[in-house]
């Protein structure tokens, strides 16, 4: 293998690569990015064996080849060198980087002991826009539990539901902590057949780091290799799925709410920031209280103090309860509000209680749940 490539380019694809290899498998193999030049590209390949990246960058091939090079090594070495032409030469097991002035020798691995991972993305069963997948992700990842006890909560749900004849179908994703619960519905102009998938947490967030400048994302399912692949401009990724049974969370959305409280986003979210200050040091409790016209945000600390902010509200009340206050962790009511489009929030709740389910006028595709903390009387 003999190639040129451009040291900004190349560092950058290895800086992403990088993050797809394990240096603490039992597979020393996976330690390491796979490089094969052919044509006018090169292709960098990281994979941990549950999801991998491909990468084709723009090269000057001179010699064809491949070669496996450990990830860590590479990828350090390269981002400190000063931008510019570098050249490759592969003999053997090692990989020669050179420049006028620098060379560098790495030792490397047997191709033979990378794994296989898809290079391409053959007729896709969806092709989805760039931004409206990453406004999705973003709306929902944050709800993706980190308990890995429970895999199933550790990704997204796809719920794939076919349309009429004349009408394409809808995707609904899904993500749960157990706490609380994120919901979007994706209108998708391709026919659908019914079936559902859970994507892994780690997949989805690179794919909204890497998207770049792509426009259209595609994507296919393989069920058989239980496996779904997206293909982007110049990379595809790919992922194992989750196996097992995603709860069933209709059970726990409200069918409708007595309550309904509409709020200026900005000013409620600077209100449960007002109130976390003291919350820190009292298990994340911010308190909501109801008046006629606003709602009382306070928390408050055997250590620190307390405080009070009274956000204007309209509130629309047809439970007869007038004192209805409910707790939330201030934590997760950050962080739906840091996502939410709109100007404005509605928080629909029935009593203390019960979820507060959270929407966005702007967004009546999308909802949020949050389980409340109970109060001690």
């Amino acid at each position: 293998m003999k190639l040129q490539v451009l040291q900004e380019q190349f560092a950058s694809s290895l800086t992403v690569a990088n993050r797809f290899t394990s240096s603490r498998s039992q597979l020393p193999i996976l330690g390491n990015l796979y490089f094969s030049a052919s044509k006018n590209k090169l292709l960098i390949s990281g994979t941990n064996l549950e999801m991998s990246i491909v990468h084709f960058l723009g090269a000057k091939v001179e010699k064809e080849g491949e070669i496996t090079i450990p990830a860590k090594v590479i990828s350090e070495l390269v981002s400190d060198l000063p931008k510019g032409t570098l050249n490759l030469e592969s003999e053997k097991e090692k990989l020669s980087i050179s420049t006028p002035n620098f060379t560098s020798v790495i030792s490397g691995m047997n191709v033979s002991d990378f794994p296989t991972v898809p290079r391409v993305i053959s007729d896709p069963i969806l092709i989805f826009d760039k931004k409206a997948v990453l406004e999705t992700l973003t709306q929902l990842l944050f709800s993706v539990s980190n308990d890995e006890t429970r895999p199933v909560l550790t990704g997204i749900l796809f719920m794939f539901i076919p349309g009429s004849p004349k009408k394409g179908g809808e995707i609904v994703l899904v993500s749960t902590d157990g706490f609380r619960l994120s919901k979007k519905r994706l209108a998708v102009e391709e026919k659908l057949q019914k079936e559902k998938v859970i994507i892994p947490r780690n997949v989805l967030s690179e794919l909204v780091r890497i998207a770049g400048e792509t426009e259209k994302i595609k994507f296919s399912n393989f069920k058989k290799d239980n496996q779904v692949i997206f293909g982007l401009e110049q990379i595809i990724l790919a992922s194992r799925v989750i196996e097992g049974n995603f709860p069933d969370f209709e059970k726990i959305i409200p069918q409708s709410t007595g309550v309904k409280i509409k709020l200026d986003k900005e000013e409620f979210l600077r209100s449960v920031r007002l109130a976390s200050v003291f919350a820190r040091d009292s298990a994340n409790v911010v308190k909501i209280g109801l008046g006629e016209a606003d709602v009382r945000v306070s928390a408050e600390s055997a250590q620190s103090g307390s405080q009070e902010t009274i956000v204007d509200a309209k509130i629309e009340n047809d439970t007869g309860q007038k004192d209805i206050t409910i707790a939330f962790n201030f934590k997760f009511l950050e962080d739906i509000l840091n996502v939410l489009k709109g100007d404005e929030v509605v928080i629909g709740l029935n009593d203390s209680a019960s979820p507060g389910v959270f929407t966005d006028p702007k967004d009546p595709d999308f909802l949020h749940l949050i389980m409340p903390v109970r109060l001690q009387s």
